[in-house]
């Protein structure tokens, strides 16, 4: 029988693949160290192990920070495909051997987080006792990057996303409502019309957020050609507070409005005419996810489970 050179040539471990690809990513030995739990010079050895095992230099290193290689830039690439190609294969075997255990690592938009946590918390609880979920808050780019990559196994976010390669399961519909200050005309009020918008001095999250891109859609959609950007906050609670404190008014989803209009005795709530504007809520998983029918699970879980908040629950094929 005939060997062939590639297969008498020694394989790459995983933890020499792992080593490379945070070096590759961090382009920094101690932070690719930190990042993956492992001792500088273990990671230094590991990353010298895989460059003689490979026969190619993978770094050029001088005494002030470290590069890619040309051969390095490629292989990066490859050694990043195959370690989640291995995440991909234990996780499978995980769902195969237990459904609903082991980590579940479930990416929030800030705009959501507040106001759903506690109905996901207390359902996964319940129904889901050894299912160990772990929240991660951030902006829909950083969460789709995260889900892409792999870090994040499932997002709870403002849809549609439009991203190959990711899945939405669609949970409900929410209208959007006015908040306004004390004494301002529109205040209390039922059947404000959308074209009311062109005028105010709309209060908005700062850029990154969803919510903020949804409400110049909503200003567009009704006529107003600026962007109203006079004044900016990081969170809504801040940007209620802004509008308490006169500056203004803003947009809030209705499953926001009991936690962050109460904080205030300054404030008061409009409806818009129907059909009011709104957003549409998901979870969103990669294509092809190995705990697929587990997500899907979930999704029919929450819609129930989401009935007593102010949304209209969605099915399957919405």
């Amino acid at each position: 029988m005939t060997v062939s050179n590639t297969s008498k040539r020694r394989q790459p471990s995983l933890a020499q693949l792992r080593a490379f690809s945070a070096v590759a990513e961090h382009l920094h030995f101690r932070d690719a160290a930190a990042a993956i739990g492992m001792s500088q010079p273990a990671l230094s050895g590991a990353v010298a192990a895989l460059e003689d095992t490979l026969g190619v230099t993978l770094l050029e290193r001088t005494t002030r920070k470290v590069l890619l290689s040309p051969a390095g830039e490629r292989l990066a690439v490859r050694a990043k495909a195959v370690l989640e190609e291995v995440g991909a294969l234990l996780a499978e075997a995980e769902a195969v051997r237990a459904p609903f255990t082991g980590a579940l690592r479930l990416g929030v938009i800030p705009t959501v987080a507040p106001y759903l946590l506690p109905t996901v918390l207390r359902l996964v609880h319940d129904r889901y006792p050894d299912l160990d979920l772990q929240v991660h808050e951030e902006q829909t780019a950083n969460l789709l990057e995260a889900l892409t990559t792999g870090r994040l196994d499932l997002l709870l976010l403002a849809v549609p996303l439009g991203m190959p390669g990711v899945v939405e399961l669609p949970l409900f519909d929410e209208d959007f409502v006015l908040v306004t200050p004390l004494g301002h005309p529109l205040g209390g009020r039922s059947g404000i019309p959308r074209e009311a918008l062109r005028e105010l001095n709309l209060l908005l999250l700062d850029e990154g957020h969803c919510l903020r891109d949804q409400a110049l859609d909503i200003c567009r959609e009704a006529g107003r050609a600026d962007a109203p950007v006079t004044t900016t906050a990081a969170g809504l609670s801040t940007l209620v507070q802004l509008v308490a404190g006169g500056l203004g008014v803003t947009l809030l989803p209705r499953t926001a409005v009991r936690v962050e209009t109460t904080r205030s005795d300054q404030l008061l709530t409009g409806y818009f005419t129907e059909p009011a504007p709104t957003r549409r809520i998901a979870l969103a998983m990669r294509t092809g996810a190995a705990r697929r029918a587990e997500y899907q699970e979930l999704a029919v879980a929450l819609r129930e489970a989401l009935r007593p908040l102010p949304v209209r629950v969605l099915g399957t094929g919405n």
